[in-house]
């Protein structure tokens, strides 16, 4: 096992990769490492003549994927929008996996992002002893990425500031950088393109000029509408994860999946299954990457803490967590969640007594 805590995509899934590399005969985009029906099969899964398994690592609509992919092959560039835990930076990672071999040329979009960290900076060590040269120019992933012709990918791109957002103008319309301190232009390599991804939520934050949005194909990931498909989800991503954290996934894990799914998909629609009650709705998204994380608490508590058992009492505090953002709102949501609804579900009895001991 590696002593890295988190490997990128490419060295995860090397031999998926290196099997539908070996077998794509057909005609690549400049620059890309497989054909873009491969980098489909990579991300939605499925069997290599030769009998390799690909893994899923995106379940939901396959025309989606394959308008994020042509986005890619053109020169426009993509835009992953969705509400938080909808996988976009996951989608993002793995479709630079697939297309170039190089997930890692991310810029983090935060309010504190400047200029400097979109496009270029400086070693103010050099730039003092020997004015701007190339030497003392410090290239950003974005800069390597035009380069190199390759992907470049930024994260919660609504994050950061709209001036500096449209520092991108140019760069996506031109395909070109200029460097005006050492009169020069940086031109892309084909392959060069930006994957960008963004929260609903966030809409109010630092909204898109209209000049930047006509830069960008948007691609919208939803939450799943089917319970099976989230649930199915889930128990992949908590066993790829318990193997990586070396936590026991018991068999039970699936059942505890499936009431944690209910729990979610009630309070985030606002009603019941069954559609017979309504109910009040918490401010937090309650995700489908939500309720992952509270899967893997879970199992860390029962790992570390707990007995041979795997259940409500090991994922309550983390499903309280998850739920309860707003501690006033929120807890009247779930209060009144917990009297009305799984009070009166025998087999949820345990989670009823688990959250209640909690609040």
């Amino acid at each position: 096992m590696s002593d890295v805590l988190r490997q990128p995509a490419e060295v995860i899934y090397q031999a998926e990769l290196d099997a539908l590399k070996a077998e794509d005969q057909g005609q690549k985009p400049e620059n890309w490492q497989m054909t873009p029906k491969s980098v489909v099969k990579y991300l939605l899964g499925g069997t290599t003549a030769s009998g390799v398994e690909i893994s899923p690592k995106y379940i939901g609509s396959r025309r989606l994927i394959e308008t994020a992919v042509a986005t890619l092959a053109t020169d426009r560039a993509l835009l992953l929008l969705g509400v938080p835990g909808t996988a976009k930076s996951w989608v993002s990672e793995h479709l630079a996996a697939a297309i170039c071999g190089n997930s890692s040329r991310v810029i983090q979009c935060t309010s504190g992002t400047d200029e400097n960290q979109i496009r270029y900076g400086w070693n103010y060590a050099q730039l003092l002893a020997k004015g701007p040269s190339k030497e003392a120019l410090v290239p950003t992933p974005l800069f390597r990425a035009m380069e190199s012709g390759s992907l470049c990918r930024l994260e919660e791109l609504t994050r950061m500031g709209s001036d500096v957002q449209d520092t991108l103008i140019t760069v996506l319309s031109e395909k070109m950088l200029p460097v005006p301190e050492l009169n020069e232009v940086v031109f892309a390599k084909r392959g060069f393109n930006i994957i960008a991804t963004a929260n609903n939520r966030d809409k109010g934050v630092n909204e898109l000029s209209s000049a930047l949005k006509r830069r960008f194909n948007v691609v919208v990931l939803p939450l799943p509408d089917d319970m099976e498909q989230e649930i199915e989800i889930i128990r992949r991503r908590v066993a790829e994860m318990g193997q990586s954290l070396s936590l026991p996934v018991p068999e039970s894990a699936g059942k505890e999946i499936e009431k944690v799914v209910t729990i979610f998909r009630e309070l985030r629609s606002g009603t019941t299954l069954d559609g017979k009650m309504a109910l009040k709705v918490p401010s937090g998204t309650l995700s489908t990457a939500e309720a992952i994380a509270v899967m893997v608490g879970g199992l860390s508590q029962a790992a570390w803490f707990g007995d041979a058992s795997f259940g409500a009492a090991d994922i309550g505090a983390n499903l309280l967590g998850a739920i309860v953002k707003d501690p006033v709102q929120d807890k009247l949501v779930l209060e009144e969640y917990l009297e009305t609804v799984l009070k009166k579900r025998k087999d949820y009895s345990d989670y009823y007594h688990s959250i209640n001991e909690l609040l």
